[in-house]
Formats: C-alpha cells, sequence, structure tokens
C-alpha cells in the first residue's frame, strides 16, 4: 500500500511538473546591446532585443534598458511598456529597421502600452527604408514620453485601429516621415489624439485627424513638412490647437476638408506657409479670435469664430 501511495505522489508531482510554464514571466526584464536572447532577461544577465525580453516579461510588466545599444524592431501584442532612460550619460535605446515597422501594436482593444526615453529610426535614406515608424492596429491607448521618431517611408505614427483607441505624445519628436507625422482615423468609436510639448517637422503632413478622431495639439510645434501643416479631412475629423506653432508648411498650414473642423486658440499660423488658413467642401476654421495669421504666401481666412468664455 506505501509503495502505491508513493507511486501515486510521484505520478502527480511530474504531471504538475509538466504543466507549469518552463520560464516563469517576470514583471521587469532587461536588454543590454552586449546581452543575449538566450538569458533570462534578468538586471545581471540581460537581454540583447525587444524581441527577445518581450516573450519574458509578463503582461503589464515592463523592458528597461541597460546601455544605449539598438535593440530591434518588435510587434507587442499586449499591455507593455518599454523604457530606454537608463542608457549610459543619459543617452537612451534606439531600434533601427530597415523594411519593416519599427514597432506593431496589434493587442487586445484593452492593451496600454508605454513607450519612454528612445529613438526609432527608419533611415530613409537606405535602399531599403522602414516603413512605418510605429503602427497601431489594436490596443487601448498608446503613450509616447520623450520618443523621437524619425526616417520612415510612410508615417511616423499610423493609428488606424477598427476599434478605437488613445495616442498620447509627450514631449516627443516626429521628423522626416514622408507619410506624415500622426495619421489617425478608426471606424469603431473615436480615436483620442493628444499632442502636447512635442514637435512634427519634415513629414509629409504634420497632423491628419480622418475618420471618427478628435486631436488636441497644445504648446506644439507643427513646421517645415512638405504638405502641410494641421488638417481635419473627414466629417467626423476634429482637431483643436492651443498655444502652440504652425510655420514654414509648404502648402498649407491649417486645412478643414469634408466637413472636418478645424478649431483654434492662442495658435501662430504665420511664416511662409503656403496658405495659413484654407478650407473647402464643408470643412469649418473656428477660432476664438486670438490668434496670429501673418506671413504667409497666402494668409486665408476662418470660416467663424467661437466667443470666449
Amino acid at each position: 500500500m506505501r509503495t502505491s501511495v508513493l507511486l501515486s505522489l510521484v505520478t502527480a508531482f511530474c504531471l504538475m511538473l509538466l504543466s507549469m510554464p518552463a520560464h516563469a514571466q517576470a514583471t521587469r526584464t532587461w536588454i543590454s546591446g552586449v546581452g543575449d536572447d538566450a538569458n533570462p532577461c534578468s538586471r545581471t544577465a540581460p537581454c540583447k532585443t525587444f524581441a527577445g525580453a518581450i516573450s519574458k516579461t509578463a503582461a503589464g510588466g515592463e523592458i528597461d534598458c541597460l546601455d544605449p545599444g539598438g535593440f530591434g524592431g518588435l510587434t507587442i501584442t499586449k499591455a507593455i511598456t518599454l523604457d530606454c532612460g537608463g542608457g549610459e550619460g543619459g543617452q537612451v535605446g534606439s531600434i533601427l529597421v530597415s523594411g519593416t515597422p519599427g514597432i506593431t501594436v496589434n493587442g487586445a482593444a484593452t492593451d496600454k502600452v508605454i513607450l519612454r526615453n528612445m529613438d526609432i529610426n527608419g533611415i530613409v535614406q537606405s535602399t531599403s527604408a522602414g516603413t512605418i515608424g510605429i503602427n497601431v492596429t489594436s490596443a487601448s491607448s498608446l503613450s509616447l514620453e520623450n520618443v523621437n521618431v524619425m526616417n520612415f517611408a510612410n508615417a511616423c505614427i499610423n493609428i488606424t485601429p477598427s476599434t478605437h483607441a488613445n495616442l498620447f505624445v509627450f514631449k516627443s519628436v516626429l521628423q522626416n516621415c514622408a507619410g506624415g507625422g500622426v495619421i489617425s482615423s478608426t471606424t469603431s468609436g473615436i480615436n483620442r489624439v493628444n499632442i502636447s510639448d512635442s514637435q512634427i517637422v519634415q513629414s509629409g503632413v504634420g497632423v491628419t485627424a480622418g475618420a471618427n478622431t478628435d486631436a488636441m495639439i497644445y504648446h506644439s510645434t507643427i513646421s517645415n513638412n512638405p504638405s502641410g501643416g494641421v488638417t481635419a479631412n473627414a466629417s467626423t475629423g476634429l482637431v483643436s490647437t492651443d498655444l502652440s506653432t504652425v510655420s514654414n508648411n509648404q502648402v498649407f498650414g491649417v486645412y478643414a476638408t469634408s466637413s472636418g473642423v478645424v478649431r483654434m486658440s492662442n495658435t501662430s499660423v504665420a511664416f511662409n506657409n503656403g496658405t495659413g488658413l484654407l478650407s473647402d467642401t464643408g470643412g469649418q476654421i473656428l477660432t476664438w479670435q486670438n490668434n496670429w495669421v501673418a506671413g504667409n504666401a497666402t494668409d486665408g481666412s476662418r470660416t467663424g469664430t467661437i466667443t470666449p468664455q
């Protein structure tokens, strides 16, 4: 009987071991330019790439950079934080890609993704440039804090989920993306886009609010974009600007078309925009009458005003 009981206990223990994961996921993992993806991604044995570390990081966890290495492109399918603020001498880690997006966010509609202190570079001068800086196809929200996205053949940030998502861009720079700085649209709900204390430069149209998008641009610069500065180009597209500068955009500064709406307060649309304020096809540019529109090839005009409260 004792032998039988012992055999049963051993069998149960073995079955329990088989049901356990080979490696438990950590809430915080680490990567380094001199790491190895075969490592457990611990502080003392870091991985080498984001892709190597994310499978060893629990949902809702964090991947931190130990140095300013190049950590490769990534597809994110769960809630996660990537933070490269720990680089030597304050330098940030980076993602350098060719022929692919820098980061693809394709998680659940409840997943929140945070990117901090990093460069995402598509080396657009190469024969195989990166396609999109950050491509959001499904998520609850994406937050950028001190992130530089640059040199992509298409948009720096493309947020076009089938179910709405939120985008927060804070103290970041989007530059030299041929397809545009931020492009937003969705077929369900409303994309909420908030851009503050940031720069969007040399990138197609700086900000495009397409279908079902409500975008707020605060204390930011939209400048030197070859196609235009800010546009609402759908009947359910809305852009509001406050304490911001829209300058030196080749075709237009602010453009409302296809019944889209732009609302402006404390905003300078000045200095060499092709047309400062441009509207057609039912588009509306509504102002609080406290903006500066001057020095453009053609200044243009608002379509209406909003009474200050």
